[in-house]
């Protein structure tokens, strides 16, 4: 996406009379102002009148002060003549603002269009009577440029923002509580977010109460954090905001839970080695060799048990584990890492274990109630990329005790196939006559800047599948699909009492 900007047409003949800090002789001043401005406009270059003729004093007329007149068309160029006049070159200015090493010579009725000035000079503050005022920022995303845009603003009818400003200008707007400008920062925000700006956008919608930019921003963040390759993002990515996305059911997997835990392992090394530099080919062999090392200095000691690690253990209590220790070659990884404690695994291979004790012996299928709630927070999560609008299938590993679930894609369908043809030996579950998940599935299409412009989800339905039965459960022909496209599932294997995960 190449540079954008906004413009928002506001000003300051929308205030109404009757708003704190306007007084009478504020008002008049203001009208003789517009029109001597006004007739500045309309003069010829020859005739233009001096720049003392455009102080604040108020024209005589033969119909009394009260009388209404005609209105009169605002010259073009009427806007940048006050700015000019008024705020560049500070004419027949009251009030003088200090900050940030510079001063404005401004006017009280134009700067009461901000909540926060109008507040200042209508109360009982003692800047209500003072000519100059010393302004300190509270907020380090302001600068003096910001602040002079921004006060500039009030004299202007458009705003000119670019992008790379954004912050700073939302910042300061909002410390001088000038709701449309903040709104077009909004504005601006939501047609630029990417990889280089949703975590500084993310922060500064919490920072600045903008909720529509910060859900914005964190589906940004669950639909690409695991599939781009963006070494910058996961270092600006916080502690808080890495273990809200890791606990949501909405993240876009690639392609099991086992990924999931490998993008913290190099997130975590990030944090601890911000000056590391390095391609994203180089990133995961680095982090293993730094972690290789860590436990071999630690004398074995669990990473997160040690002082380094333990800032990071409410992130990684986000990941399903019982979706990690169901494969070998992952079961193993985790135990040569020696990242997680062995007393996260142990209750979990226990419980898997007699899970799968359990399902060994059912007959029949039971009537189960599952809640939203567990099906949100112990679903496998899962997915696959599907690069082209062509005939594919594949399956994930280790799914709930050998249950050889196969997807495929095919003439624009998504179909699940529960294949147990051919099986010579294996777990006995996996030859069960029929077994009965929860499911859901989610496809979404990404632009270059990682924004969806294609999203499907079937929310969460019960299926219950006989041996090789197949069954369509997305019909994509009558959509339209844009690939590369993004298929994630949840699934969660109803075999047993309760809602845990198996």
């Amino acid at each position: 996406m190449g540079a954008l900007s906004s413009r928002m047409l506001w000003g300051w003949r929308r205030r109404a009379p009757g708003q704190p800090g306007a007084g009478r002789e504020e008002e008049d001043a203001v009208a003789a102002a517009m029109a001597a401005v006004d007739e500045v406009a309309e003069e010829s270059e020859e005739a233009r009148p001096t720049t003392s003729q455009l102080g604040l004093k108020r024209k005589s007329g033969t119909g009394g002060p009260h009388e209404k007149k005609p209105p009169r068309k605002r010259a073009k160029d009427s806007s940048e003549s006050v700015y000019e006049a008024l705020f560049i070159r500070g004419e027949d200015s009251d009030v003088q603002i200090r900050a940030l090493g510079e001063a404005w010579n401004l006017h009280r009725v134009y700067l009461c269009q901000s909540g926060y000035f109008a507040s200042m000079f209508s109360g009982a503050w003692r800047e209500a009577t003072m000519n100059t005022i010393e302004m300190q920022m509270p907020d380090e995303n302001i600068d003096r440029d910001a602040l002079h845009e921004v006060l500039g603003s009030l004299y202007q009818d458009s705003v000119f923002i670019p992008p790379s400003r954004v912050l700073a200008i939302l910042a300061t707007a909002s410390m001088l509580q000038l709701d449309k400008l903040i709104q077009q920062c909004e504005e601006i925000m939501k047609e630029t977010v990417s990889a280089q700006t949703v975590c500084s956008y993310y922060y500064s919608a919490e920072s600045y109460g903008l909720p529509n930019i910060r859900t914005m921003c964190f589906q940004w963040l669950l639909d690409n954090l695991m599939t781009q390759p963006n070494e910058q993002l996961l270092r600006e990515v916080s502690l808080d905001l890495m273990k809200e996305l890791i606990a949501s059911s909405e993240l876009l997997v690639m392609e099991v839970e086992m990924d999931v835990y490998t993008k913290l392992k190099m997130w975590m090394f990030l944090q601890l080695k911000p000056t590391w530099r390095g391609s994203c080919r180089a990133l995961l062999p680095d982090t293993n060799s730094w972690f290789d090392r860590s436990k071999r200095l630690s004398g074995g000691t669990p990473f997160l048990e040690t002082q380094q690690g333990r800032a990071f253990v409410p992130v990684f209590q986000q990941l399903r584990l019982a979706y990690i220790i169901c494969d070998l070659s992952t079961a193993r990884t985790i135990d040569h890492d020696a990242v997680i404690p062995a007393a996260w695994l142990i209750p979990v291979y226990r419980e898997e274990w007699l899970a799968l004790l359990q399902v060994e012996q059912i007959r029949g299928l039971r009537s189960i109630n599952v809640s939203v709630s567990a099906l949100h927070g112990n679903s496998m999560r899962c997915g696959a990329q599907l690069c082209r609008d062509e005939m594919c299938s594949w399956r994930w590993t280790g799914f709930n005790f050998g249950w050889d679930l196969m997807v495929s894609y095919t003439n624009r369908r998504i179909t699940f196939w529960r294949n147990v043809l051919n099986k010579c030996g294996g777990l006995r579950v996996s030859l069960l006559w029929q077994r009965k998940i929860a499911f859901r599935l989610r496809l979404a299409s990404l632009d270059r800047a990682g924004n969806a412009v294609f999203r499907k989800d079937t929310e969460y339905q019960i299926l219950a599948l006989r041996k090789d039965q197949e069954l369509v459960v997305v019909d994509l022909q009558n959509e339209d699909v844009v690939f590369p496209m993004y298929v994630s599932c949840n699934f969660l294997y109803l075999g047993r009492q309760g809602h845990g995960p198996q």
